[in-house]
């Protein structure tokens, strides 16, 4: 069964609408002869939904560790993604639950023993959970920041639940508002959302912060106090365009916010992944830029010290 397209809000803006016949075939990377098929149908719950046991993630962890043995790295340098119930509900609609609390925490259970297989591995766990910021602007009619924020929270309390046996210094958290190449003129402001982050029991939290949107959104945490003993990862790379960032600009970013939070509190990241969002070779100029543009950001934060 093939899964339903994204529906923003911004589909139906007259201004957009020749923008999106176009974009609709063509996706984020265009691809010679290839035209994208409109989706017919959506998955749909309707039945109790349970969790099948570890071995699958348990195989693909195994698989992961190997390769990075082979690499001659080691394990606890790594991060390993895992959706979150609020980014699955993205593509997995209820028929069957009563209520959307019940279907939230049933996405909830099924991730659990995924999250904790994780971390037993060795593993940092990291929740992927784009849902947070970008699904407000996906609910047409468009709801209210209010009934939004109702909406997130819920899914907030059931990821919690699902990390209750892992400690908080084992997980981080992405979030951003959506890796599709679109005006993005409905995306939610992060104040708005700010402080349901910060509710995520995760020691580092990952947020799209270098997309021209979100370029300022740096602004927010002069205003909202950021917890002691946390790790902020900024992105100081952008996956929506091919434009590769000058090194100099990476580091401003980067020291923009550790003059916020603290040196120590700061590892520079990317928007989102890279995957069917740029070119390979564009992606990896792109992280070559962010190498040598946080090389620069720990010559300066570090030389004002001596």
């Amino acid at each position: 069964m093939a899964l339903s397209v994204v529906h923003q809000q911004e589909r139906h803006m007259p201004e957009f609408r020749e923008f999106y016949k176009i974009y609709d075939q063509i996706g984020n990377i265009p691809r010679p002869g290839v035209v994208n098929p409109q989706p017919t149908h959506k998955a749909v719950i309707t039945g109790p939904m349970t969790y099948k046991g570890p071995d699958a993630i348990k195989h693909e962890l195994e698989v992961v560790k190997a390769g990075i043995a082979e690499a001659g790295a080691q394990v606890e340098d790594f991060f390993f993604p895992v959706l979150g119930p609020g980014w699955l509900g993205h593509f997995l609609f209820n028929a069957y639950y009563p209520t959307e609390e019940e279907y939230v925490y049933a996405m909830a259970a099924m991730f659990k023993g995924e999250y904790e297989a994780v971390v037993n591995a060795g593993f940092i766990l990291q929740i992927d959970d784009p849902g947070l910021a970008d699904k407000f602007g996906m609910f047409y009619p468009p709801i209210t920041i209010e009934e939004f924020r109702k909406h997130a929270e819920l899914r907030i309390e059931a990821t919690n639940w699902a990390l209750s046996n892992i400690a908080e210094e084992r997980v981080r958290y992405h979030t951003c508002w959506g890796s599709w190449h679109t005006p993005h003129t409905t995306d939610i402001p992060f104040k708005h959302i700010v402080d349901l982050l910060l509710k995520v029991k995760a020691q580092a939290y990952s947020v799209e912060a270098a997309d021209v949107r979100h370029e300022l959104d740096y602004q927010v945490w002069e205003d909202v106090k950021f917890p002691d003993g946390k790790i902020y990862i900024p992105g100081v790379i952008a996956h929506k365009t091919t434009t590769i960032e000058p090194p100099e600009l990476v580091a401003h970013r980067i020291v923009r916010y550790a003059n916020i939070m603290g040196r120590e509190n700061v590892i520079a990241g990317t928007d989102c992944g890279y995957g069917n969002r740029v070119y390979p070779d564009i992606a990896w100029a792109k992280m070559k830029a962010m190498a040598d543009g946080a090389a620069l950001a720990t010559q300066q934060l570090w030389r004002r010290s001596r």
